[in-house]
């Protein structure tokens, strides 16, 4: 008898392709529509913003369609042992490159703090450039006025930021919860451990929202406002966008669990979404710790 483990092989798709599109048109309508934001471009229409938009949209059909394909050959047992262990190294190496597209924006960030800010102000600059450059350079962070002469002010830590710490903190151990209790088969805790988490990030989200308005209306804040506004909304906005997505998958793992998907013993669906939200949750104590504290 053939004892060799069974390996599902999916048929050809069309997904990948679309995938590959819709990410390529996002990108390259956010940079178009970045770009053109000037009174002269704002004035003509810009074509970076629709873009950007029929991008999110193609990700979107992406997803659902992609994902519910896969969902099905799960509900059928086309799924074996050496597959879903492919499933899980897929996800691992996912917030892998996850962990370097942030620590890229990091880095800019220390970058900035450490080296640039420093040299403007003469740190190691035997030259003395900087008295050409910007002779009343002060070596502060953040720093309040550019050499443009915007005018701006910092995001304190223990306003919303701490809040949002609090409920993303939190979040990370409804979840953790909700995972005991599926592993545990009581489906009722599972349902509302992961309804709270869904309902936790959801209200993180809504309090980032009345961070930025504050932030642009109040504190004079935006990508144009020197370094530190451009980083403050880099690091914070890509975040913001993955606690979307984490909240939309556990969304999906939350409706998943209402149609009686998921067993004690089969449910990495359930763990990749998880996992993925422990990330979010990490990055978020770094933001809020060389961000909003130091």
């Amino acid at each position: 008898m053939n004892e060799t483990p069974r390996y599902y092989v999916p048929d050809s798709s069309i997904w990948p392709i679309i995938g590959s599109t819709a990410l390529f048109l996002t990108a390259f309508g956010a940079a178009s529509f970045i770009h053109q934001s000037t009174e002269k471009v704002a004035a003509e229409g810009s074509y970076g913003e629709p873009i950007f938009y029929f991008g999110l949209a193609m990700i979107a059909v992406m997803m659902f369609g992609w994902f519910g394909r896969v969902i099905n050959e799960s509900l059928k047992g086309m799924v074996s042992d050496l597959l879903d262990r492919s499933f899980r190294m897929g996800m691992a190496w996912f917030i892998v490159s996850e962990v370097m597209f942030f620590a890229a924006f990091f880095g800019a960030l220390f970058y900035a703090r450490v080296i640039s800010v420093p040299w403007l102000a003469g740190a190691g600059n035997n030259l003395q450039t900087h008295l050409h450059l910007w002779p009343d350079f002060a070596d502060t962070w953040p720093l309040f006025m550019t050499p443009g002469g915007t005018s701006t002010e910092a995001m304190k830590a223990w306003g919303l930021p701490f809040i949002n710490t609090v409920i993303l903190v939190s979040s990370s151990v409804t979840v953790t919860f909700a995972h005991w209790a599926l592993k545990k088969n009581r489906r009722t805790a599972l349902k509302a451990w992961l309804f709270v988490t869904v309902a936790l990030g959801a209200i993180f989200l809504t309090l980032q929202v009345v961070e930025y308005v504050h932030a642009y209306t109040e504190l004079g804040l935006s990508l144009g406002a020197g370094i530190y506004g451009s980083t403050f909304f880099m690091l914070t906005g890509f975040h913001g966008a993955h606690v979307t997505m984490g909240t939309i998958m556990l969304l999906v793992m939350l409706l998943r669990c209402f149609r009686g998907h998921f067993t004690p013993d089969n449910h990495f669906a359930f763990e990749a979404a998880s996992w993925y939200w422990h990330f979010v949750d990490v990055v978020w104590l770094f933001l809020f710790t060389f961000v909003y504290w130091f």
